[in-house]
């Protein structure tokens, strides 16, 4: 990495820590008495940094993209289910925009495909940011057809808008280069990342005029289909559990106390790796997530600490919190007797995945 991309990768992973702390901010404002304008403010300030973070997740993934391919990492999928996230995903951006949104679904209920689920999302998001965008308190119509083959499932996507859309065109630079004239740089950029990731899924996008204004964007692909045993449930951590999170910076600790109770848990805090440790004493805790670099006591150091504790109390699971997530970063932390890293800025299912693996079986992974 020439230090140039080590500084924008920096910068950006900066930006979005931010953005981060501005959000759970702003959830926390929205809970408050506010008056009806301060409320509107409010939300107005939640929606630019939902934006940001958004352009930034993006741009870095398009960054990648023009390196080499995009990483992809097949896992089941429900398409049902993929239509209903789509849903919930676009619905508050519709209605902002004063759009009706209409997904569908057509096919088995319990189609299952071994896809990239996040790929496919964005897939969805370049096509439905470009009609949103232009539908102009129109309706944008969703749909998603699958059939079964000998050799797969076949799917077909469309998004119906209610103008003339860039997609025309073969060329992806020249519709890229429309679309930012006309709607934006979001949307240019979920377009050219959405056009990258069906050329390599070997797809066939494809614009279709309607019967009335406007055309349909669409696309076809031909996946393998997935045994439905293979599907897990994320529908939230193992058990509810009581959570030590650690950081020196505030805005940290606020992010990942919301993100927390978004899985129905409990928390409380510590600003260093001195203070964990005399919390982890207690023993009250069922999980710690833990930053790295802190002040008087840093991350590793504490967590070697804990792990020096007799019995329960040495064996708690705990979650490196970094944004130092290299390998030979991960096998250092490890060694210490963590049981997991989440990288910052924190997402969501990635938080998720190492709450479900962490409180499933402690003992094992403290093993591990």
């Amino acid at each position: 990495m020439s230090l140039q991309e080590f500084f924008l990768e920096h910068i950006h992973t900066e930006i979005r820590q931010q953005m981060d702390g501005v959000l759970a901010l702003a959830d926390q404002l929205s809970r408050q008495r506010l008056t009806a304008d301060a409320q509107a403010c409010v939300a107005g300030v939640a929606e630019v940094a939902v934006s940001v973070r958004r352009l930034l997740d993006a741009s870095r993934e398009l960054r990648a993209a023009t390196t080499g391919p995009t990483a992809h990492t097949p896992a089941p999928v429900r398409l049902r289910e993929l239509m209903d996230t789509i849903q919930d995903r676009w619905q508050g951006r519709a209605d902002q925009a004063e759009v009706t949104l209409l997904v569908s679904y057509d096919g088995d209920p319990n189609a299952c495909v071994m896809v990239d689920r996040t790929r496919m999302l964005q897939v969805f998001d370049g096509y439905i940011g470009e009609a949103v965008a232009g539908a102009r308190r129109g309706a944008v119509e969703v749909s998603l057809r699958a059939s079964a083959s000998a050799d797969g499932i076949h799917i077909k996507g469309s998004v119906r808008g209610g103008h003339d859309l860039a997609w025309r065109t073969e060329d992806l630079e020249s519709r890229v280069r429309e679309v930012e004239a006309r709607f934006g740089l979001e949307c240019a950029v979920g377009v050219q990342l959405a056009g990258r990731i069906l050329s390599e899924l070997s797809g066939s996008p494809a614009g279709e005029s309607n019967t009335g204004a406007g055309e349909t964007l669409a696309f076809e692909l031909l996946l393998p289909e997935a045994v439905e045993a293979e599907v897990e449930d994320a529908e939230g951590p193992a058990r509810s559990a009581h959570i030590l999170v650690v950081d020196d910076n505030a805005t940290n600790r606020m992010v990942a106390q919301a993100l927390v109770e978004m899985f129905d848990c409990t928390s409380e805090c510590a600003m260093d790796g001195a203070e964990a440790v005399e919390a982890a004493r207690s023993g009250r805790f069922d999980l710690i997530l833990m930053d790295i670099k802190m002040p008087r006591m840093d991350g590793v150091t504490a967590a070697r600490e804990i792990r020096g504790f007799a019995g329960a109390l040495g064996a708690v699971p705990i979650i490196a919190l970094t944004a130092n997530a290299d390998p030979e970063d991960a096998v250092g932390y490890m060694a210490a007797g963590m049981n997991g890293v989440v990288e910052k800025p924190m997402k969501p299912e990635q938080l998720l995945g190492a709450l479900q693996q962490a409180l499933s079986d402690p003992q094992a992974a403290v093993a591990a």
